[in-house]
């Protein structure tokens, strides 16, 4: 009975494994030809996932968790909260990819194989509750995103964003390790309980470099600073369908990773992580805001946005209740719908030559050739700025409620200062698509699969967007009671 059960909590997991050797084996018998096939069928295998884990996530019976593989892995609803944005999101990377390589030399099969194995290890990494599980994970997630970032061997920037991605994310897996040998040193044991029992009297020296190290590797996943420098220069140079799927799925994975680890392992040290995490929360909100105001590239510029998003999703983290915890998934949700929607609105515009608009000035007087795709950028920029009434005002209001609730108001105000500077470029962004002259004839009108993604997360981040708040609540609600139940 219990493996039965082992099995039915890892029904995603086997399901996108067996999915992915499936496609693979197809991808190299059938060749490039059957890419489209690959894509549409990895995209079934996401969807399939994401509806297995909603089925967990809102039965009552699995609510709470239940321990898979001897105490390894663990299915409760805060996993299969990120479970569902991460399969999601990474779904709607792979709709939007296969038009894009296409134009750049042709689109093979080997794409939605890696965004799949990529998916399984981000399933692995929220669920984990062992440091070897975790790692596995991590690993899995990581090798394939080096390879996904490298993905047009023909383009110097991209492969210069994948040797760049390879070198520093060894380096954090590296620290990360490090700090895993560590706590297991001084704790004897591997699993999450036992290290956080064997922390729950005084704190060592060694097992409070175990926390920095473990917590510094994980920055540098989320890209949160000071461990942030790789981003710009990855997301710029990175494909741009991969460069929207790193600033989704895999950030998920990592903040629900970081808040696993800091609240299960580290929960009665939180004098100690709170700290940490505070710093890096508010680091992230100042360099993403200053950084982004001086930047040309578009995709530069929504590199340093994603910077300063991960700051406000910690801050809900550092609160350390289940107020807290349900804000950083409530701000989750909606970042994931405002960062995609951006990325395929920048993928959708090209220049006669099939060249895509990366910059400021490639996008002057965009209301003038392309209304439409300006007025869903607006209500996207608006929404990253947090101005009301759209969505993303939301996402930041429950996490300075939750903030200001918990008694850090300074730090609230901080992060609301940031977020006024911040709103500078986003504004920059609007000013010049609708009150600049135009910059030349704008093409590329995208496919359906483009418009479909780009309406959906639009749709979300507008004022309709709140109609999904009370069931938003609910969810990130009964993942958030899951995850402080454990700790």
């Amino acid at each position: 009975m219990a493996n039965f059960s082992s099995f039915y909590f890892t029904g995603a997991e086997i399901l996108l494994s067996l999915a992915g050797l499936v496609l693979l084996m197809l991808a190299a018998w059938s060749g490039d030809r059957s890419a489209r096939l690959v894509t549409a069928l990895a995209c079934a295998a996401l969807i399939g996932g994401a509806i297995f884990s909603y089925d967990l996530l809102t039965n009552p019976s699995y609510e709470l968790g239940g321990d898979a593989f001897g105490g390894l892995y663990r299915m409760d609803a805060f996993g299969s909260f990120a479970k569902i944005l991460v399969f999601l999101a990474s779904a709607a990377c792979l709709v939007i990819a296969p038009r894009y390589f296409e134009e750049r030399g042709g689109y093979r099969g080997e794409y939605p194989v890696l965004i799949l194995f990529n998916a399984v290890g981000m399933s692995m990494m929220v669920s984990a509750v062992d440091f070897i599980t975790l790692y596995i994970g991590l690993e899995m997630s990581s090798l394939s995103s080096y390879v996904l970032a490298a993905f047009l061997r023909s383009d110097q920037k991209s492969a210069e964003a994948g040797l760049k991605y390879f070198v520093l994310g060894a380096l954090a897996s590296g620290i990360l390790l490090y700090g895993i040998s560590l706590l297991y040193g001084f704790t004897g044991s591997t699993t999450f309980i036992g290290v956080g029992a064997a922390m729950a009297g005084d704190l060592s020296t060694g097992q409070l470099f175990g926390i920095v190290f473990v917590l510094a590797g994980l920055a540098f996943k989320i890209s949160a600073a000071p461990f942030h420098m790789w981003t710009p220069d990855v997301y710029e140079g990175a494909p741009t369908p991969v460069t929207a799927f790193f600033a989704t799925a895999p950030k998920v994975a990592a903040v629900a990773l970081t808040a696993r680890v800091a609240m299960e392992v580290f929960g009665s040290q939180s004098d100690a992580w709170r700290q940490i995490v505070m710093t890096a929360a508010l680091l992230s909100i100042v360099i993403g805001a200053l950084g982004a105001i001086g930047q040309e590239n578009l995709k530069r510029l929504l590199a340093y946005s994603s910077i300063n998003n991960v700051g406000f999703i910690l801050l809900g983290l550092v609160v350390a209740n289940e107020a807290g915890a349900a804000a950083m998934l409530v701000y989750l949700f909606i970042y994931v719908a405002m960062s995609l929607g951006s990325f395929v609105g920048l993928l959708m515009l090209r220049d006669t030559e099939g060249n895509l608009y990366e910059t400021f000035a490639d996008i002057s007087g965009l209301s003038t050739t392309r209304p439409l795709m300006a007025w869903c950028l607006l209500l996207l920029m608006f929404s990253l700025a947090g101005i009301p009434p759209l969505l993303g005002f939301w996402a930041k209001f429950v996490v300075f409620q939750a903030t200001v609730e918990a008694g850090l108001v300074a730090f609230g105000a901080i992060a609301i200062a940031a977020s006024v500077i911040g709103a500078f470029y986003y504004i920059k962004f609007v000013k010049v698509m609708f009150f600049d002259e135009p910059a030349g004839v704008v093409t590329g009108k995208g496919g359906r699969g483009h418009w479909a993604v780009l309406a959906i997360c639009t749709l979300i981040v507008s004022p309709l967007g709140y109609l999904l708040t009370p069931a938003l609540d609910v969810l990130a609600g009964k993942a958030a009671a899951a995850l402080l139940i454990a700790s």
